[in-house]
């Protein structure tokens, strides 16, 4: 035995250990409870879709790029919130695809996305000695001062460094948002805060009173945000961090996708899995007796790693990549059939069986290699027009199917090679590898 196949078999051996262990407790294996990332389709959540008004941008912009803006802006708030494999995905010229595994909220993730977190401040407004405001007067005026050019400015949230973090109050333990100027806002702001000491300084969030806290020192840098609950801080903040939308978005359609029918598919999925593992092996076994059997342990190990390198990377599971995975079973099976085939040809020639190991791969390799490209080739089409035309279902898919088919050769051509090459030296009786003399 050559040291070569004894590394290979250490290499394969602690590849295995290390995926066993990645996809343990057994809890892993069922999908989602350890850490396997779930399409909407299994995992339940919100499926929004948006009409841009491209009327309303700036218009030295072109439609691309506020799109674009949109695009990123929208999928900066997302990740911020903390959502697993969002899906953010323009259709058409001014349509938004957004789904959002987890978050069964609509009204939650729509507010998320559209709503545009301009912020501005404002002072009360002075009336003179003897007279009062109407009933229906607006008693706040736009808070306005003196920028580093002389030219007079409003103080909005277009000045503030994208690093507003919600926070506990220590004292009073109630949520508040801190945030920071940049250096044109904090000039705003001293003067602003100089002139209304002691005085009501109202914060407004899309024209709406958020908190009018008592301004008690000049402040230059910084700022604090009162007055909210400990989500409404957590979504300011991530509004404030990502600038508001490039154009305005009106919501088309929304859906919540149920988690259970989610639970219910990845139940049968599972079943048909194991049935369809089970017969694979049975056959296999049955029919080429020891290599059938070396194929089987190599594709339990397939398995494994499979899964987890879906939990490592993460890839996100759909419902229609769960069919592919099972898929993906029966093909790291093929291969191997073609091997065989080509074995028990080489054994009736005359040749020993470790000759006709080696030249059955070797004559199989062709046809497998061809074979698979092919695959390959269909998965890249089916991954490029499953985004093009926004039918993430078939990304899914070509996208399981493809990382299945590589590590379907890889067991093919290495691992039930290595072990028949061990496997070779303990049996070497025709009829044990299904050749009757």
């Amino acid at each position: 035995m050559s040291r070569g196949n004894i590394y290979l078999l250490i290499l394969i051996v602690v590849l295995f250990a290390f995926s066993l262990w990645a996809v343990v407790p057994l809890d892993s294996i069922r999908l989602g409870k350890q850490g396997l990332s779930l399409g909407l389709d299994l995992k339940g959540g919100s499926h929004l879709v948006y009409k841009a008004d491209l009327e309303k941008r700036d218009p030295s912009q072109s439609e691309e790029d506020a799109m674009q803006g949109v695009l990123d802006k929208i999928e900066r708030r997302v990740n911020a919130y903390g959502v697993t494999e969002p899906i953010i995905q323009q259709l058409g010229n001014d349509l938004i695809l957004v789904q959002l595994p987890g978050v069964e909220d609509v009204e939650e993730a729509v507010k998320l996305i559209r709503q545009t977190a301009e912020l501005d401040f404002r002072e009360l407004k002075e009336v003179p000695e003897g007279e009062e405001l109407g009933p229906e007067e607006d008693p706040w005026i736009e808070a306005v001062a003196e920028g580093s050019d002389g030219q007079v400015r409003a103080l909005t949230g277009k000045y503030l460094k994208p690093n507003a973090i919600p926070n506990i109050n220590q004292q009073t333990s109630e949520p508040e948002v801190l945030f920071e100027w940049d250096e044109e806002g904090a000039i705003l702001f001293k003067q602003i805060t100089e002139r209304n000491l002691n005085k009501p300084l109202a914060i407004f969030l899309d024209n709406v009173l958020i908190t009018a806290p008592t301004v008690q020192s000049v402040i230059e840098q910084r700022g604090v945000i009162t007055g909210l609950t400990l989500d409404e801080a957590r979504l300011l903040a991530i509004q404030l961090n990502s600038g508001s939308l490039d154009v305005p978005l009106e919501i088309i359609h929304e859906q919540d996708v149920d988690a259970t029918l989610g639970a219910d598919s990845i139940q049968k999925s599972l079943i048909a899995g194991a049935i369809g593992l089970c017969l694979v092996v049975l056959f296999m076994i049955l029919y080429y007796r020891v290599s059938g059997l070396v194929a089987s342990i190599a594709l339990i190990i397939y398995g494994v790693i499979l899964l987890a390198i879906f939990k490592l990377v993460p890839i996100t599971l759909t419902l229609p990549g769960v069919a592919a995975l099972i898929l993906s079973i029966g093909m790291a099976v093929d291969a191997n059939v073609l091997i065989f085939e080509r074995m028990k040809e080489e054994i009736r020639a005359g040749r020993t069986i470790g000759a006709a190991v080696e030249a059955g791969f070797n004559r199989a390799w062709p046809a497998i290699r061809d074979s698979n490209v092919t695959t390959f080739i269909a998965c890249i089409i089916l991954y490029w027009f499953g985004g093009t035309l926004g039918a993430f279902i078939v990304r899914g898919f070509a996208l399981t199917l493809f990382i299945g088919v590589a590590l379907s050769m890889f067991s093919a051509i290495v691992m039930t090679r290595t072990f028949l090459r061990f496997m070779i030296r303990a049996v070497s009786s025709p009829r044990a590898y299904g050749v009757k003399k």
